[in-house]
């Protein structure tokens, strides 16, 4: 599980004053260089195991791209080969061609990574065309199948490109009536199965496999060396095994049951990965590899691809590590029934961490927060890792424009508040989201350990919701100045920004969804449920109006703690008893649907502003130094400043893996 709404850091002493951060702004995206300034200080050691998990990691990337569409990697194929061919070609298509291209590399193919919505090409298909021949004559080459000419392509990749209704949703949770989840939703994750057909059938690859039917026979076709993504796999493993040699035992133990779940495919082999990880507690430098989370599935089954290497930011890990040390007292204190409070928690590992490298789901957009494994069974027994990605959080704060601050902020207080504290309170919130949210809380045994499978479509906006709630409940509380994780001078002055900010975050998001009336990406359907629930329930929250503007007014912190309280004590339950009706019911009520009026209203304030509605990251370059022997002797860090160089570099890199 993981935290997308950025939670800045604060401001580090040695990153230089004139740093860049924002690179551009594409529509609603911006393009932000993140930093990785601790690198420079690592053993050589450790710098070679970062570099050989950053090779896995770029290996693995086009999984995720084929697991999000089926159509992607021969979208990004026609696009990489125009855009690097502009001569000949039209100013203005050529513009609207390189603008669609880096949209699709920053949402990993033609749908909004939030929205799940699909985004279109703006110039017309003879303007397309034009520009594909004008590269072949320059020399590019295309995706052709046999026989096939490049129009025969581009009539073929038609829809793809201009039609909004053909495939229009990545992932359906609350489709049209009538229509399943499964075939309304246009990832690659199934091929002709609806959910009726999954009735009285159990997946032995429930997590690394895509679900398909022949003959009428439902085939899970699972992701191993030699079953799907094959080639991809097996230079994953190349590089994992690489990297053994430099990586701590525990590390090493846990990279081994990794390649052995990547070979056989096996879930008991994930299981004992994803233990080995877990019991790796001290390794300065880690990495998250795998099929990992669920929130694209529309079951919340299936795992997305996704890599991340990152290692121990030991100046900023004290305060997150302070809260995993007292996990116990916020699960004794937890405000639901007793019988789901964990007794003897174990096993949770926290640390602030700098990334090197994300791809997959986890790249260019990222999170700012993990906590893992997913699977219940092997956190209640095991326990479960936090990592909160400092730097990722650092990029975020040094690149938001002040306008975020003062637009939706009532007064002028709000908005000075906001200024002071919101890096402090988001980064503290977002870590205990993590550990104590995420990490907290056990089932009912009927549920088998698997809420997943009871809550279905709603099982990840209900767990979102879950650590949030336990991260706003727990802010007031006198324990965390105790634990000197926050000033007690301005205990109060950080509560009320944080929930302040929480209040105009459900108004702000809907900047996000600029085409119909319910949102499908489930952080912003728990986030969204939490505040018009508190809205509904209690006096915490006021809806304001001011010349012609709305805005969602934090109006009593008292009351806010005490409607969270409620809120988390049955969110808990329906986790706790795989309860899906009462799922569906608070979900649908609360997080999906929305006044397509005021969502018009705020995207009119924003587009004025001209600010983003979601980030997109550019990674530092890793360049391995090597002597006549071809040994390395050095890793090197660069910052490449530009979301299409490095695009096009990982591009390169792992074609020959498709042949």
């Amino acid at each position: 599980m993981r935290s997308i709404t950025p939670a800045p850091a604060s401001t580090s002493t040695s990153a230089p004053a004139d740093r860049q951060y924002l690179l551009e702004q594409i529509g609603e995206a911006a393009v932000v260089q993140v930093y990785a300034d601790g690198f420079r200080d690592l053993p050589l050691g450790e710098k070679i195991l970062v570099w050989h998990l950053g090779q896995a990691a770029i290996a693995g990337r086009d999984i995720f791209y084929d697991q999000r569409y089926a159509h992607n990697l021969e979208m990004r194929d026609v696009l990489e080969a125009i855009v690097t061919h502009p001569e000949g070609i039209d100013r203005a298509a050529f513009e609207a061609i390189e603008r669609y291209t880096k949209l699709f590399w920053i949402n990993t193919g033609p749908y909004n990574n939030l929205t799940a919505r699909k985004f279109v090409l703006t110039c017309t298909p003879d303007a397309f065309a034009a520009a594909a021949h004008a590269a072949k004559r320059q020399g590019a080459r295309f995706p052709l199948q046999a026989g096939e000419t490049l129009d025969a392509l581009l009539e073929r990749l038609h829809p793809m490109w201009f039609d909004p209704e053909f495939d229009p949703t990545i992932t359906s949770k609350t489709p049209r009536e009538g229509q399943d989840i499964l075939t309304a939703s246009a990832n690659n994750l199934y091929a002709d199965v609806t959910m009726s057909d999954l009735e009285g059938f159990a997946e032995e690859h429930p997590v690394n496999s895509r679900l398909v039917k022949r003959g009428g026979q439902l085939v899970e076709e699972v992701y191993r060396v030699g079953g799907r993504y094959s080639s991809q796999i097996t230079a994953i493993v190349a590089h994992l095994q690489a990297a053994l040699p430099y990586a701590t035992e525990t590390m090493a133990k846990a990279l081994r049951a990794l390649i052995a779940f990547y070979r056989t495919g096996d879930n008991a082999d994930r299981e004992a990965y994803d233990i080995a990880w877990v019991q790796d507690k001290a390794s300065p430098v880690d990495t998250i590899n795998g099929f990992v989370e669920v929130y694209m599935d529309a079951r919340s089954i299936k795992g997305a691809w996704e890599a991340i290497v990152y290692y121990v930011n030991r100046e900023k890990t004290t305060g997150i590590r302070t809260i995993a040390e007292h996990a116990q007292w916020f699960e004794d204190r937890m405000p639901w029934d007793r019988k789901y409070r964990k007794e003897g928690v174990h096993g949770v590992t926290a640390n602030a961490v700098d990334i090197v490298i994300e791809t997959g789901e986890s790249g260019p957009t990222t999170p700012v927060g993990i906590n893992l494994p997913n699977d219940q069974g092997i956190r209640e027994r095991y326990g479960s890792k936090s990592v909160s990605l400092s730097n990722v959080n650092e990029a975020y704060d040094k690149s938001t424009l002040p306008a975020f601050r003062s637009e939706f902020s009532w007064t002028g207080e709000e908005a000075g508040r906001a200024t002071a504290w919101s890096a402090f309170a988001g980064e503290l919130t977002t870590n205990m989201h993590e550990v104590i949210g995420h990490g907290s809380g056990k089932v009912d045994e009927r549920v088998n350990g698997s809420p997943q499978s009871a809550l279905k479509e709603q099982f990840s906006a209900i767990e979102e919701s879950r650590a949030d709630l336990v991260a706003l409940y727990f802010l007031p509380d006198p324990k965390l100045v105790e634990l000197g994780l926050l000033p007690d001078d301005a205990h109060d002055a950080i509560v009320r920004t944080e929930y302040e900010a929480y209040a105009r975050n459900a108004l702000v998001q809907l900047r996000r969804v600029r085409e119909g009336t319910h949102i499908e990406e489930d952080h912003m359907r728990n986030r969204q449920l939490i505040v018009r629930w508190l809205m509904a329930h209690t006096t915490a929250i006021d809806v304001r109006t001011r010349d012609g503007k709305t805005y969602y007014v934090m109006a009593d912190p008292g009351a806010f703690r005490e409607g969270v309280g409620r809120l988390l004590a049955e969110v808990q339950r329906i986790k706790g008893e795989g309860d899906y009706d009462a799922a569906f019911a608070l979900v649908d009520t609360y997080g999906v649907h929305f006044d397509p009026a005021l969502r018009d209203e705020v995207v009119a304030r924003v587009d004025r502003l001209q600010l983003p509605s979601y980030t997109g990251f550019v990674m530092p370059r890793l360049e391995a130094v090597t002597n006549a022997s071809g040994e390395i002797t050095d890793v090197e860090m660069s910052y490449p400043l530009d979301l299409a160089a490095q695009m096009l570099e990982y591009s390169a890199a792992t074609r020959h893996l498709r042949a």
